[in-house]
This record gives C-alpha cells, structure tokens and sequence, in this order.
C-alpha cells in the first residue's frame, strides 16, 4: 500500500469513526428496507394477493398465530409480511421517481430564475408562490380525479409536490454564487449561461439539494400513503404502504396488525430518512462546521 493509499484510508476510517450511531442504525435499517424492497419476491413467503378466508385475521407469530404467517393474516386471508414487502417495494420505488422528478425540475428551473433577467425570474417565482398558497394535497386530488388513478398519473404529480423547494434553495445558492470570481471570470471569457450554470454553478451548489432529497423523499413517500389511504393513489391489485393502512382501518379494535405493522414501517423510513439529512446537513453545511 502507498502513502497516498494509507492516507485515504485512514482519512475514511476517521470519517466513519465521526458518524453518530444513531445514523448508522439509520443507514442500515434503510439499506435493508431497500434489499427487502428490490428482492421482494425472493423474500416473500407467500402470494401477496392469495387469499384464504379459512385463515383470515390470524395474529403474528407469538401472539397467538404461528410461523406459517409470521406477521399475520388480513381481512381475505392474504399473507400481511408478503403484502408488507410488496407495498414497500411500490411506495419506495414511488417515492424514488417522485424525488428524482421533483429534483431534477425544481433545480433546473431554480438555475433558469437565478441566471435569467428580472422576467424569468418573476414569473418562476410566482409559480413557486403559487404553489406554496395552496396545499399541494388538494391540488393532487383534484389532478388524480381528472386524469386518473394510474401510476404514470400518480408519479408525475406526487414528483411535483417538492420542486418548489428546490426551485426556491437552487435559485438562492445560484444568486449568491454568480458573484464569485470564477464565475465572472468565466463569464468575461466568453463562457454561454447554459455551460455557466451546468459546468460551474451546478457543482457548486449540489450540497443543499442532496440534503433536500432526503427530507423530500420522506415527504413524497408519506404524501403518496396518504392519497392510498383515502383511495386515491395505488389502487388494486396493486398494493403500498399507504393502501394498507387504509384497508386496515376498520379493523384496528380485532385486528390492529392489519394496519400497525406497515404504519410501523413507514415511521421507520421516515426517521431513518430524517436521522441522516439532518447529519448531512450538518456535514455538508460550512457555516455548521464552522460552529
């Protein structure tokens, strides 16, 4: 091994050292939860959607029930850890095109209104405004019942909930960095706006985005269990989180496990999510370090 190489090496072993335990447990119970969500069908000991009203409502495995369903049966008999690792696989994989969607429009438009004149910038503002007016879960209603219920519906819409946010963060940092030296610099060379803002602003501004995926995504996710729980988002035979919890409701007082165990697994995503964009936020954030 060189000294180049012992050096990054024990660079990282001093990073991984500073990380609190806290987001380790954070980062683990997320990988996990996504291995589970990518492999699901290798993981799922029955059917999702085979039902058997010989079986229904039976409890999880030491609280009356047995290893033939360890976490429980639903209201038709299907299989709730099988259901659980399938709703995952759909909320996270809804979440994770919503973010990307909502990212990928929110900061492209937030460069667009923070190096374009006083027009384009007023007019992207406004929309943002806009959108920060009125609750964005009305608007989602009112989208889901003209267009539809579909996932190619569902997607684009839930993806919009977050892009004012980052529209609003993007055009802040790139006010504040068109100032800096090598942007005129690159500018007075002859430098166009579009290889400016994509070459040389984009990379510099990346850090507060990152972190703003992380609180986005949980948001995204629980926006999406939320039009499922009133029956508006992923409808049958598909199945997520939110789907059930909402199928579940009505049978908390018998058969709480119905609803409590994928409820159980969404706050875990969430403050796992949460854990670590407040210590990226905190790593990434110059000023924090600073302090």
């Amino acid at each position: 091994m060189t000294s180049q190489q012992a050096l990054q090496t024990s660079a990282l072993s001093r990073f991984i050292r500073r990380i609190p335990t806290t987001v380790f447990i954070s980062l683990f119970v997320l990988v996990v939860l996504t291995v589970l969500a990518i492999f699901s069908p290798m993981f799922e000991p029955h059917s999702p959607t085979s039902q058997s009203l010989l079986n229904r409502f039976q409890p999880p495995a030491g609280l009356g029930g047995n290893t033939e369903h360890w976490l429980g049966t639903d209201n038709l008999g299907r299989d709730i850890l099988s259901r659980v690792l399938r709703s995952l696989r759909t909320t996270l994989t809804i979440a994770a095109l919503g973010t990307i969607i909502g990212a990928t429009a929110g900061t492209l438009l937030g460069l667009i209104s923070g190096l374009s004149g006083p027009r384009v910038d007023n007019l992207i503002m406004f929309l943002v405004d806009a959108q920060l007016a009125v609750p964005f879960t009305l608007v989602a209603l009112v989208m889901i019942a003209i267009f539809g219920t579909s996932l190619l519906i569902l997607i684009p819409v839930i993806g919009l909930a977050e892009w004012s946010e980052y529209a609003r963060i993007t055009r802040g940092q790139v006010l504040s960095t068109r100032e800096a030296l090598f942007v005129e610099a690159i500018g007075a060379l002859g430098g166009s706006r579009t290889r400016i803002a994509l070459r040389h602003v984009l990379p510099n501004i990346l850090s507060p985005v990152i972190v703003l995926i992380t609180y986005s995504f949980s948001q995204i996710m629980l926006l999406e269990s939320s039009l499922s729980f009133l029956g508006l988002g992923v409808q049958p035979p598909d199945m997520s989180l939110g789907s059930m919890v909402g199928s579940g409701r009505d049978y908390l007082i018998n058969a709480w496990w119905v609803a409590l165990i994928p409820s159980i697994v969404l706050v875990l995503i969430t403050t796992a999510l949460s854990l670590v964009g407040d210590w990226l936020r905190d790593t990434l954030d110059p000023q924090l370090k600073g302090g």
